[in-house]
């Protein structure tokens, strides 16, 4: 898994550009989602949503899904759970106090957001892990999320 996950930061571009290409086709079958209802087709979208995160980016499921913002790399990889930049504790060559073996999560976040066309989001504070979505689609809850700011920034822009 630590070499696909090395690979998916490499190629950080072209999976920003696949992830986006993916999120269209999500929000274009919003419509079929709403119908079917989101509480019904979690569990399938988490299955297929899990195996392709654990596969590509050794994900761990979070909810709290960033990895358009961190260059491909997943900072709940980060022995210490991370979510805003290294420790004090990155060591020569930017490997992991904890895991000396393994290089720093951030120093990975880094050079992959480097590669994407995004590369300032990196710096975007993000917040705590909301645990209430541990184990659940971030996948979904963004689809929801995008379709209600076009939806609002759309109603708002009709006024005038």
């Amino acid at each position: 898994m630590y070499a696909i996950r090395r690979w998916s930061v490499r190629h950080a571009r072209k999976l920003e550009w696949l992830y986006q290409r993916f999120e269209g086709v999500l929000l274009f079958l919003h419509p079929m989602w709403l119908w079917l209802g989101y509480d019904r087709i979690e569990k399938p979208i988490r299955v297929t949503e899990q195996f392709v995160k654990e596969t590509m980016f050794d994900c761990k499921m979070c909810g709290n899904c960033v990895l358009s913002q961190t260059g491909m790399a997943c900072p709940m990889n980060c022995p210490k759970e991370l979510r805003n930049g290294p420790c004090g504790g990155v060591r020569q060559h930017g490997y992991c106090e904890v895991k000396p073996d393994m290089r720093c999560v951030w120093v990975e976040a880094w050079e992959g957001s480097q590669r994407m066309r995004g590369s300032e989001k990196i710096q975007l504070v993000q917040p705590p892990v909301a645990q209430q979505y541990r184990g659940r689609s971030s996948w979904l809850r963004e689809i929801r999320r995008k379709r209600d700011e076009r939806f609002f920034s759309s109603e708002g822009s009709s006024d005038g």
